[in-house]
């Protein structure tokens, strides 16, 4: 196959000519935070360039959290990132409300399964026990940022499924089972969405992530919530406050 020609090289990088224009636009304030960015034909009559290449310059600044894609709407410019400490047990809703910003949750399923060994092991229950698990999507300001799948121990939570989980589970876990959390064990780490995730968050596959998974404990060192969440990259920052030991 034939070397690209120093034209056909140049042709291929119009779309970082693209993105560095609308990142310029946005970085002067032009374009503000949850604007709707022009058509991507009106970009390509203003630019003169190719729609291929006004769509690969979107999706770079998709990548790098400049803007982000509403089903069947368009482009907007993203929004400032929820500040997010994922050492503590806060309820997602009360953390987003304490910023200003709008939180809602939508349940995607609920129901009660048996333990594989791998959930049997970080309950500390025997394989086959029952367990409750929920899936959420969590939105910010109307944008959905996160999808997690949270399981819980059933013998500690008999009939939690009887509850909405569109509401806070973790007022849930305390007014109704006086559950409370002594002790989290957090990791994170960059991921791509793809499969079930990019779906959830209606994004493109492939796009960056982050990947926070918790195991969280009570005083007695029982396993109350096992959550495994995945995050929109450019919806969180993560601050955490730690004592130096």
């Amino acid at each position: 196959m034939a070397n690209p020609t120093p034209d056909q090289k140049l042709e291929g990088l119009h779309y970082l000519g693209m993105r560095d224009h609308m990142a310029g636009r946005i970085a002067s304030g032009e374009l503000r935070a949850g604007d709707k960015l022009p058509s991507e034909r009106r970009l390509q009559g203003e630019l003169g360039v190719a729609r291929g290449t006004i769509r690969e310059g979107l999706f770079q600044l998709e990548a790098e959290g400049l803007i982000y894609r509403r089903d069947r709407s368009g482009w907007y410019v993203s929004p400032p990132p929820v500040v997010y400490d994922p050492t503590r047990w806060e309820g997602f809703i009360s953390y987003v409300e304490a910023q200003g910003r709008v939180p809602a949750t939508e349940t995607i399923s609920a129901e009660t399964i048996l333990a594989d060994p791998l959930l049997a092991e970080v309950f500390g229950r025997p394989t086959g026990a029952p367990l409750h698990k929920i899936l959420r999507r969590r939105y910010v300001d109307g944008r959905a940022v996160l999808v997690e799948r949270i399981i819980v121990d059933a013998a500690l939570t008999p009939d939690l499924l009887r509850f909405s989980f569109d509401q806070s589970l973790t007022d849930i876990l305390k007014s109704a089972y006086g559950l409370s959390v002594a002790r989290n064990q957090v990791t994170m780490q960059p991921c791509a969405l793809t499969g079930y995730e990019a779906e959830a968050l209606r994004v493109k596959t492939g796009l960056p992530g982050l990947s926070v998974q918790r195991t969280s404990h009570d005083g007695q060192g029982r396993v109350v919530e096992f959550d495994q969440e995945y995050w929109r990259h450019d919806a969180v920052r993560i601050s955490v406050d730690t004592r130096v030991r």
